[in-house]
């Protein structure tokens, strides 16, 4: 029997949003606000801690790294980079959110949380 391929995702993200994760049970991710018209998973774990750590904890005090698993249907929107070589994200439109949330594979995972660093003396 064979396994059906799935694509490994990223998702950089804050308390607010990882709270509505939860509260679907961790097999969606929540509509986008209006001002957002793009839900953006990103193709390596690097990528997501970068903004997790460096835009999320300054941002809202925690950021946190998702994995999650996508039954190909991710494969549909083109890769993004938006930056430097392994800067690379998928923009999926807010209106097709649902549909991307109904390929999710198993559940959404934390895989990385970051808090603030505690100031030391030598940083003061």
């Amino acid at each position: 029997m064979s396994q059906a391929k799935t694509l490994t995702l990223w998702r950089p993200t804050g308390p607010q949003e990882l709270a509505l994760v939860e509260a679907s049970g961790w097999r969606a991710w929540p509509p986008r606000l209006p001002e957002q018209p793009i839900f953006y998973p990103v193709l390596n774990e690097d990528y997501a801690i970068r903004i997790a750590r460096d835009w999320n904890v300054p941002a809202s005090g925690a950021g946190y790294v998702t994995r999650f698993e996508d039954a190909a249907f991710a494969t549909r929107y083109p890769v993004q980079q938006a930056g430097g070589r392994t800067i690379l994200e998928l923009w999926v439109p807010a209106e097709e959110l649902h549909e991307f949330n109904r390929h999710i594979v198993g559940r959404i995972e934390v895989v990385h949380e970051f808090r603030p660093q505690p100031r030391t003396e030598a940083s003061r």
